[in-house]
């Protein structure tokens, strides 16, 4: 590890010449690229781990991800969502809502409703059969992470949740910011 004068430009021998931190403008390349180092890596391990999930989830159920999807965020509302809720929530557009919602509607899986606070517009909600199909398939996906990231310690796994917490508390804050 490179001592604290290495890392900030001070020199022990006090030249005052040479007491200025390390140019700026590397320290700010560096930072940028460590960053973007970064995203990609979250984004890596991200995509592999979503790839895997999708061909597990197509082979052993016979579902696409965003179906699935769908199905877990009306899992999480019993009373259903609204088209533009499911949009929102999914970010993904209204057309790919309305999609899948038909393929889940023509499999008894999910059912259309009208929504009692404004009757021009429907709710979603998942069907008796709709329920007792995600119930399986979660607890199946639930042990398939476990198994993916099985190699990962318990400590390492509470630090990264910790540490991405902290970094979405900070990109909601920036998005709040931008809002007003």
């Amino acid at each position: 590890m490179s001592s604290p004068s290495a890392r900030t430009g001070h020199h022990e021998d006090g030249d005052a010449a040479r007491d200025e931190p390390v140019d700026l403008s590397s320290r700010l390349t560096q930072d940028h690229h460590q960053s973007l180092k970064l995203w990609l890596r979250m984004l890596s391990c991200t995509t592999m781990i979503e790839n895997e999930i999708r061909g597990r989830l197509r082979v052993t159920f016979g579902i696409t991800l965003p179906r699935f999807d769908l199905m877990a965020q009306l899992e999480r509302y019993p009373q259903g969502l609204r088209m533009g809720e499911l949009s929102k929530r999914m970010m993904v557009t209204g057309g790919n809502i309305t999609g899948i919602t038909d393929q889940l509607e023509q499999e008894q899986l999910v059912v259309r409703v009208p929504d009692p606070k404004d009757g021009r517009a429907y709710s979603v909600m998942l069907t008796a059969e709709g329920r007792g199909a995600f119930a399986e398939m979660a607890a199946v996906h639930e042990g398939w992470i476990a198994q993916l990231l099985q190699d990962v310690s318990g400590a390492d796994k509470t630090q990264l949740i910790e540490l991405l917490s902290q970094m979405k508390r900070h990109l909601n804050a920036a998005d709040e910011k931008k809002e007003h």
